[in-house]
């Protein structure tokens, strides 16, 4: 009887064994800003063999994932990754936007204080996203036992992937020359960040437009998973790291040229140590990680234009200032356009209403104006963008990235290879914000835990990435997702 009752015991501990959810140990996001698709392949030569190229030739690669709203941008693009949302449902509509009559930052918040320093860098927290994370909802899936941080040299490629619900996130301040939190998340820095500040301290110093930056970066997230036992408390925990260097880099010395080389040369020699890093803390095979970017670049227009591909650039101020005379002539009103940004064109809302103006009038003659300029290929009201003759990929991605109150009110498209703003001869960096594909078609490699070697050239899309993580979580995705999980990688059998 005695081992009847043993061999029964067994069995139970055994089936209950088999029926704890599997995850693993640490989830990790990697969003490198400004990444290309393509330099997976550009630089692929002169990587090593340990850090990209690893994540090339053991994990899955989605050839063809896309950005499917405007405009690509920073802010948006770290959100879409961890929300598996666009503007239109979460309200983040650019790194600024407008708020009610005012212009504000996407994670400007007056209500907190900076903890680290006593500058206003601080003053930052995720209340303007609507819509939670991969890590809120983690966290909810454990009741809060798991442990989500953020770290980043720019504050909203910290605070937006990390979450609501994130145990802490951390930026560089440079002022202060080391990384800080906000009282939104802490009353005061843990102790592993002031000591590691004390190592990793420079202030003035540029970090973001230094390769320095994205080794001081994975040196952050290597103390974060030490000093939070991330990974190693019986607990699935996540991490969530942004590197900014490599957008600051290519704003200022474009898509080719030594600059470029050099912080992608870093990237790889950083993710390499990295991931040795993570084999031994945590364990090859228990991590899940995945790496994505926040929007491409186009390439400079001068390098283009000596190979005869046709560029050009168009000069939003002047837009504005004709429009506004245009307008005046129409209402007797000066001033009723405010700003662009990224092709979107925003009214002045106050002086339309002090004026007993209707703002669909407005509208509806700044776009016949703007129709007339042949730089413009098309020129629309957004909120009317359903009835626009537009190729679909187009109007799908307008109505993804447009929030009421917050969007511009009118959008033009321009041709493509056409910048955001004038150049001239001397210009050598490049810029970003277009439906285009070389603004959209970012990386994005799957690897480690349950993790098959693998390709798709099958479109995918960047609001794939949250579902497909919290589906191979086995937790919900997040509340404002409109993403679709990713089976040949959240099912990784159909792939065997």
């Amino acid at each position: 009887m005695k081992k009847l009752f043993l061999a029964c015991l067994t069995l139970v501990s055994v089936l209950s064994a088999s029926a704890q959810v599997q995850r693993p140990k640490l989830v990790v996001g990697l969003a490198v800003d400004q990444m290309r698709w393509d330099y997976l392949y550009y630089y692929n030569d002169q990587f090593g063999d340990g850090g990209l190229k690893r994540l090339v030739n053991e994990g899955y690669n989605c050839q063809n994932t896309q950005i499917n709203y405007v405009p690509s941008v920073t802010a948006i693009g770290h959100h879409s990754i961890y929300t598996g949302s666009v503007p239109a449902v979460t309200g983040l509509a650019g790194n600024n936007f407008r708020d009610g009559d005012r212009w504000v930052y996407c994670c400007d918040d007056a209500s907190v204080k900076a903890v680290g320093s006593e500058n206003s860098a601080g003053q930052m927290s995720p209340h303007y996203m609507y819509g939670t994370t991969i890590g809120d909802m983690l966290r909810v899936a454990t009741d809060y036992r798991s442990k989500v941080v953020g770290v980043s040299i720019k504050d909203r490629a910290a605070i937006l992937p990390a979450g609501h619900a994130a145990n802490g996130a951390y930026w560089y301040d440079k002022k202060a020359g080391h990384f800080i939190s906000s009282t939104y998340y802490m009353d005061a820095l843990p102790q592993w960040v002031t000591e590691f500040n004390k190592t990793h301290t420079e202030p003035g110093f540029n970090l973001i437009g230094s390769p320095k930056g994205v080794t001081w970066t994975f040196d952050m997230a290597k103390a974060a998973i030490e000093g939070e036992k991330l990974g190693q408390r019986g607990e699935t925990d996540m991490i969530c790291v942004s590197i900014s260097p490599t957008d600051a880099i290519g704003h200022s010395f474009s898509t080719r040229g030594p600059e470029n080389k050099a912080v992608y040369m870093q990237l790889d020699k950083d993710l390499t140590s990295f991931l040795n890093y993570l084999d031994a803390k945590v364990g090859k095979g228990n991590y899940l990680l995945f790496l994505s970017a926040d929007h491409g670049a186009i390439h400079n227009p001068n390098q283009l234009n000596e190979h005869n591909i046709r560029v050009g650039g168009w000069d939003g101020g002047k837009t504005i200032s004709d429009l506004n005379a245009y307008l005046k002539t129409k209402f007797g009103v000066d001033k009723l356009v405010e700003r662009t940004y990224a092709t979107f064109i925003y009214l002045n809302h106050k002086t339309v209403r002090e004026a007993g103006l209707k703002l669909e009038d407005v509208k509806a003659e700044a776009v016949k104006f703007l129709r007339e300029d042949p730089q413009f290929l098309f020129a629309f009201d957004p909120e009317k963008v359903s009835t626009e003759t537009l190729p679909q990929v187009l109007r799908e991605k307008v109505t993804n990235g447009y929030y009421r109150g917050r969007s511009g009110d009118l959008y033009v498209v321009l041709r493509a290879n056409y910048y955001e703003s004038k150049f001239d001869k001397s210009f050598r960096g490049t810029t970003h914000g277009q439906w285009n594909p070389y603004d959209a078609h970012i990386p994005l490699i799957f690897y480690g835990w349950h993790v098959n070697h693998g390709e798709t050239s099958a479109l995918t899309r960047i609001v794939d990435i949250a579902p497909t993580v919290c589906a191979m979580l086995h937790i919900q995705m997040p509340d404002a997702c409109i993403g679709t999980a990713i089976t040949q990688v959240a099912d990784p059998a159909i792939n065997q």
